[in-house]
């Protein structure tokens, strides 16, 4: 596999981010947020969101998977789950990515399971055309094409994470 087409700069990226700072900011003025960061793949965007965020929050993370490969596995793990009580807080969901769906609506019913005051859900990656389960995302940074991505966090294998823009991945050869 090798990093096709740049699809988001660095500098889109760091812009994007900004606006859906500035958008939390204003939502949520008064409140104290708890940000909850799925991990790995938000790990990148998670950091440059909550560093633009001057509300006060607590940040907390999940370990989740649902891919093997370049394909979803539609069965979503909780490897660790969080650990500040969620119980009549104000959460916002911090994510890289929703494609299908089925892991963002299982994580959010599985937070509200815990009673918090309000949940809402941040990505910074929408491929819409693959959804399969519809879930509420109050701020989404990039609606995105029906391709393989990696870099800012996301991967293929664990690889490319590192990578600071988004690209396509091609087959090499």
């Amino acid at each position: 596999m090798v990093i096709g087409k740049t699809l988001l700069t660095e500098e889109q990226i760091r812009a994007r981010i900004k606006e859906l700072a500035d958008r939390i900011n204003a939502d949520y003025k008064g409140k104290e947020i708890l940000a909850v960061g799925i991990l790995k793949g938000a790990f990148m965007f998670y950091s440059d969101l909550v560093r633009q965020i001057r509300v006060p929050l607590i940040v907390d993370f999940i370990v989740s998977s649902s891919y093997e490969d370049t394909t979803t596995t539609g069965k979503v793990n909780i490897h660790i789950d969080t650990r500040i009580p969620v119980t009549g807080r104000d959460v916002i969901i911090i994510e890289d990515i929703i494609d299908t769906g089925i892991s963002l609506s299982y994580i959010k019913e599985k937070l509200l399971d815990k009673s918090p005051n309000s949940l809402k859900i941040c990505v910074l990656l929408d491929k819409k055309e693959r959804r399969l389960v519809e879930v509420d995302v109050e701020y989404a940074g990039f609606e995105i094409p029906d391709e393989f991505i990696v870099g800012y966090g996301t991967d293929y294998n664990d690889n490319f994470r590192n990578l600071p823009y988004v690209a396509t991945l091609k087959h090499s050869g």
